[in-house]
């Protein structure tokens, strides 16, 4: 599998004052976010809120990080749906685009048996041409891929590394690299010798989680002093969570989509806390 990097941040999708896609505040977020820690970027996906994006929007957003890529960084289109066709022409489309790798969650609502999984898997991974990450997320999706499923997958051609976002199934699987879903486990995961995490945090604190990759002595101390940042972009879902702080940070991402709404004023200011308390609203707008 080429190598995706550590730190792939899943990085949001920022959208202009009429609501639709700012390319310009894209490309400039890739390259605030190469320049402090980040290795790569998940387009398209649950932050990026690609469930509010057409199709065209979907395939552009891939289309424009794969043009404006900052050196020496990569690209992983998400490409999930809960239909196989979808899913199919949504993988042909972010291959003819040039992304480096593709992000493919299981399917979300109709919630197929183990057979219908692997069936909807064979599918996709037979028009894609470059490595998949599996996304294994059970609170989103209602139902988890647990690791021997996860180890049959991984005998499709291209499927080569699963995001594991279920800290319970936490375990290396036969035949696939394990990023970390959540912030949370990144320091376990690179303890099991694995490549890194898929993150979101990384949009604030890259730097510090590119530490926990570079200085496996500090690893456990770097993810001790993160457990406040973890905590407070909890309070909303991470694309929210996220748009608030990059737009604290003065970065003009906009606002998200509904049925996502802005933070509230107790949430925001659980955000703007933890943002001073690390220094990081000095000199950004406040």
């Amino acid at each position: 599998m080429p190598g995706l990097g550590a730190i792939l941040t899943a990085i949001v999708t920022p959208f202009d004052a009429a609501g639709g896609v700012d390319e310009q505040a894209l490309v400039a977020l890739m390259r605030h976010l190469a320049a402090n820690g980040s290795d790569g970027f998940v387009v398209c996906g649950t932050t990026g809120e690609a469930a509010t994006l057409d199709d065209d929007e979907h395939l552009r957003v891939i289309e424009v990080a794969v043009e404006a890529k900052p050196p020496g960084t990569t690209i992983v289109a998400g490409v999930g749906s809960n239909d196989t066709r979808h899913a199919v022409a949504l993988t042909e489309g972010a291959c003819e685009r040039g992304a480096d790798a593709l992000l493919s969650v299981n399917p979300y609502y109709n919630r197929p048996n183990r057979r219908g999984i692997i069936a909807h898997y064979r599918e996709v991974s037979r028009v894609a041409d470059r490595p998949i990450v599996l996304y294994n997320i059970p609170q989103r999706t209602g139902s988890d891929m647990p690791n021997d499923l996860l180890a049959e997958l991984a005998q499709l051609d291209h499927i080569e590394a699963v995001k594991q976002a279920n800290n319970d199934n936490l375990a290396p699987v036969d035949g696939l690299r394990i990023y970390a879903g959540n912030d949370e486990i990144l320091a376990r995961v690179l303890d099991m010798g694995e490549p890194g995490g898929i993150l979101t945090s990384s949009h604030i604190v890259g730097l510090e989680m590119r530490r926990m990759v570079d200085e496996p002595d500090e690893r456990a101390a770097i993810h001790k002093s993160l457990l406040p940042v973890f905590e407070a972009m909890s309070v909303a879902p991470a694309a929210v969570a996220n748009k608030t702080a990059l737009n604290l940070l003065g970065h003009n991402v906009g606002a998200p989509r509904l049925p996502y709404v802005e933070c509230d004023e107790q949430e925001t200011a659980t955000i703007r806390a933890m943002l001073t308390e690390r220094g990081l609203l000095v000199g950004a707008a406040a």
